[in-house]
């Protein structure tokens, strides 16, 4: 029996996609597309063609920001890697980077909130199902306005549990590419909370710490070093480069005695007296148990909570670092 399948029009489309979010109500609120021309505020129109390559084949990159009191927060930093992730993943950019921090800016104005995350992609574009680009297409350019990521407060308050996850991390050139290809980072999380546990932690081949699903790893060493793995396998994490260079004011108040970047061994990490996760939308959260054994005394530390604490007052002051929206 052949099951028969109502042809829809332009206006059941619509009324579709409306009743979906409806049922899956989200905090979208503003949506560039260069492939409409303009913003739209309404998240049933934010949408991408089936056929696009960042869709059908994951041929597509992505990079963030966050409005804060009103003003987009360390842009530049993003910007500057997004368009690094464009040249090692052969995408042609839309335009030039101010016209792309122009359109960034313009339609986190259009969202008319003054606190939020900032999310925007760029593909190939549409026009086959093929495995390369469609011949002529046009690179696609997407900007998201929304409510952010948010975390639970237990995280902060208590700290997170963690495991060593059993899938293997990414090739360098993946791993320091932003693209929309997650799935060994998602395969990762859901692990981890399948098994009661927050997030899980990459190891690479020769036994040092990689990073987290969509966050980097930090330690402080029992002689109180804040310690960070190197990027050259791992994203370049535009927020732990940044309390890399905020961090140094710590050893002024005698929380730490230096700042290292380099490779981690597991058992080194271990021994660590502090452990932490770091990302634009998390901030900085305390790790304290790890393969269910306690980072130190189990509990979150105050390195932790200083890093937290200068990241929270760069993102409302610092300078050359701030963007006020229109």
């Amino acid at each position: 029996m052949t099951t028969s399948l109502p042809l829809l029009n332009a206006d059941d489309v619509l009324e579709a996609l409306r009743g979906l979010r409806a049922k899956q109500p989200v905090k979208f609120w503003a949506f560039y597309s260069s492939q409409l021309g303009g913003v739209v505020t309404d998240p049933a129109l934010m949408v991408l063609p089936f056929d696009d390559h960042m869709v059908h084949r994951g041929h597509g990159i992505f990079d963030t920001a966050g409005i804060v009191g009103g003003k987009i927060y360390d842009l530049d930093a993003h910007l500057d890697r997004f368009i690094a992730s464009a040249e090692r993943s052969k995408l042609r950019l839309p335009g030039t980077r101010d016209q792309m921090r122009d359109i960034i800016i313009s339609t986190a104005a259009a969202s008319g909130k003054r606190d939020g995350g900032i999310r925007y992609w760029l593909s190939s574009g549409p026009g086959s199902l093929e495995l390369s680009p469609a011949a002529g297409a046009e690179p696609g350019f997407f900007v998201m306005i929304f409510a952010g990521l948010s975390y639970p407060e237990r995280w902060y308050t208590e700290g997170l549990r963690v495991m060593t996850t059993t899938y293997p991390i990414k090739p360098p050139l993946y791993a320091i590419t932003k693209s929309t290809n997650y799935l060994p980072n998602v395969l990762m999380q859901m692990e981890a909370k399948a098994a009661g546990l927050d997030n899980g932690v990459f190891i690479d081949a020769n036994g040092f710490v990689g990073e987290s699903s969509n966050m980097n790893v930090a330690f402080v060493t029992q002689d109180g070093v804040f310690r960070h793995p190197k990027f050259d396998h791992i994203l370049s994490g535009c927020t732990s480069k940044r309390l890399l260079e905020l961090a140094p004011a710590l050893q002024g108040r005698g929380l730490i005695r230096g700042v290292e970047v380099c490779d981690i061994p597991v058992a080194d990490a271990r021994a660590a007296r502090e452990m932490m996760l770091i990302g634009s939308s998390i901030k900085v959260a305390p790790i304290v148990e790890w393969d269910k054994a306690p980072i130190h005394d189990g509990k979150p530390g105050p390195v932790t909570r200083a890093l937290f604490g200068l990241l929270e007052e760069d993102m409302r002051s610092g300078r050359g670092r701030l963007i006020d929206l229109p």
